[in-house]
């Protein structure tokens, strides 16, 4: 029996099953924070693009996250939805009790396998052996749908992992997962594992083997479709590749890389993939995480030519220089200018085109916006939409303050000073304070209205377009007793972005903060 022809579970034996762990170990990323109620349209939005697994989040870790997963659960019309677990039965039961409400629910438990990670809980190998049979068994007593990952699963002895996974799927696991935590492997490696365990243990071909890779040494997706090719069915990924550390595979990647290199790679998902382009940058609004301008598929720079040879080549036959249509992904192939003459329709069918779908409220809202922003440029571009939607998402109706008015004095005779007004919890606050510059002035005011020991580990500045009239997109980074957030915000005028972006990440901070810890650390089964 072939590779390709080996059972893995009752997937179709050409067909890619999509994991998105977005929510779960995207938004375990430093400095990446998404409120309940985006949590909830991030869900929405990978449900109707065909994802076929959202890992919602990790319900033990907080309540917060309980309330997610539950409430995802809920609204989910497509997807399985999964939670994840470690290897205890109180995790096991608080998972089950968020995914049940799902119409088709996962249990998604783990444990670290290979050597140093059996030394965490002090665990020899019969005992961990154990404690996989009881805990899988456990999770399969509640739910007919169980995934398994032995965590660092690639650094882990390959007579143990076969045992291991051997004893995970007689206790009822039906997917199990393959995790390179550390980012460590390589392609052959991870061809090679998957196909050692599909002909080394008994019972690998009832079920579904998926691979989960981390990008720590730039090798994810390549690592993710090798293991596909040698018998994997599921493969776990994030939106723009957001992680831990170096981030983990990206879907867009793997994803247009079955699509464009079918020939060579014989297999489908059931992605709509002109949804992509949407929500990575909604994903990127909400996590506080940019897309890198030269990200493959969704960056900036994906689709830009400047080179002459190529914008010839461009001019005569897309094909040359590009491998895949913008539209295949959701981006419009256009730039159109906008200005201050546009009416709501213009910018209905602009936004559409860029990938967002407005209800008639929210068009209201970013149209208001939109004319202040041509009243300010004369000319209105793709880039400045973008960041416009980036802005607005931002700024959430349940925030705990907003910048309401701000003035600076600055110049070449310090001291250079601020006058604020924030909002806060429906409160107008005002303060006046001094700085070195009109950005610390700006700063040192708001911490006069908002107390807090936050250190700014980032403060970034970079122009939407050209123009001395062009937007300036603001990202700032708080660090807080190892609480890393981030905030975002864009403005003509870099001083306003510069406190709408810090305002967002102490937004950020505050929803942080309110998050609550297990009595034990919780561990990422990355």
């Amino acid at each position: 029996m072939t590779d390709k022809t080996k059972a893995t579970g009752a997937a179709e034996q050409d067909r890619v099953l999509i994991f998105d762990t977005t929510l779960r170990d995207g938004e375990q990323s430093p400095g990446a924070t998404m409120t309940h109620d985006e949590k909830l349209e991030i869900a929405e939005m990978l449900d109707e693009m065909g994802v076929d697994i959202i890992e919602a989040g990790f319900p033990i870790a907080s309540e917060g996250d309980f309330e997610a997963v539950s409430d995802i659960a809920r609204q989910s019309k497509n997807s399985v939805i999964c939670g994840l677990a470690r290897a205890n039965f109180k995790d096991i039961d608080r998972c089950w009790e968020a995914v049940r409400h799902a119409r088709r629910p996962r249990i998604h438990t783990f444990i670290g396998t290979s050597p140093l990670h059996r030394a965490i809980p002090n665990l020899d190998m019969d005992q961990m052996a154990e404690r996989i049979h009881e805990t899988v068994t456990h999770a399969r007593n509640l739910c007919d749908n169980v995934q398994w990952s032995p965590m660092d699963a690639t650094r882990t002895e390959h007579d143990y992992l076969c045992r291991v996974v051997e004893i995970a799927i007689k206790a009822g696991a039906t997917t199990i997962n393959i995790p390179d935590t550390v980012g460590y492997t390589a392609p052959r490696e991870s061809a090679e594992l998957i196909r050692m365990l599909l002909e080394r243990v008994p019972g690998a071909d009832t079920i579904t083997f998926a691979t989960h890779c981390h990008n720590d040494l730039g090798m994810a997706t390549a690592n993710a479709l090798a293991a596909v090719e040698a018998g994997a069915r599921q493969i776990e990924c994030t939106i723009n590749g957001l992680g831990e550390r170096a981030g983990n595979t990206a879907l867009e990647e793997v994803v247009m890389a079955l699509k464009v290199r079918n020939d060579i790679m014989p297999y489908r998902t059931g992605i709509d993939t002109t949804r992509i382009m949407g929500i990575s940058r909604r994903v990127a609004a909400v996590s506080g995480f940019p897309v890198q301008y030269n990200k493959a598929i969704v960056g900036k720079n994906a689709f830009a030519h400047e080179s002459g040879i190529h914008q010839d080549g461009m001019l005569k036959n897309a094909q040359t220089f590009e491998i895949m249509r913008p539209e295949d992904i959701g981006l419009s192939a256009t730039n159109l200018v906008m200005g201050k003459h546009s009416g709501r329709a213009a910018l209905r069918a602009k936004l559409r085109d860029l990938g967002y779908e407005l209800a008639d409220n929210q068009l209201n809202d970013v149209f208001v916006r939109f004319k202040a922003l041509a009243d300010r440029k004369k000319e209105v571009y793709d880039d400045d939409l973008v960041a416009l939607m980036t802005d607005t998402a931002s700024e959430g109706a349940g925030d705990h303050m907003q910048v309401k008015f701000l003035r600076v004095i600055c110049g070449t005779e310090a001291p250079q000073s601020a006058d604020l007004i924030l909002t806060m919890d429906g409160t107008d606050h005002q303060v006046t304070a001094q700085g070195d510059g009109p950005v610390d002035a700006t700063f040192n005011a708001i911490k006069k209205l908002f107390p807090h020991h936050a250190r700014l580990a980032l403060y970034q500045v970079h122009a939407v377009t050209e123009g001395t009239d062009a937007q300036a997109t603001v990202s700032v980074r708080l660090e807080e007793d190892g609480k890393i957030v981030t905030g975002q915000s864009s403005d003509t005028d870099t001083v306003v972005a510069s406190a709408k972006a810090y305002v967002s990440a102490l937004n950020n901070l505050i929803v942080r903060r309110a998050k609550t810890k297990p009595e034990e650390d919780v561990k990422s089964a990355s």
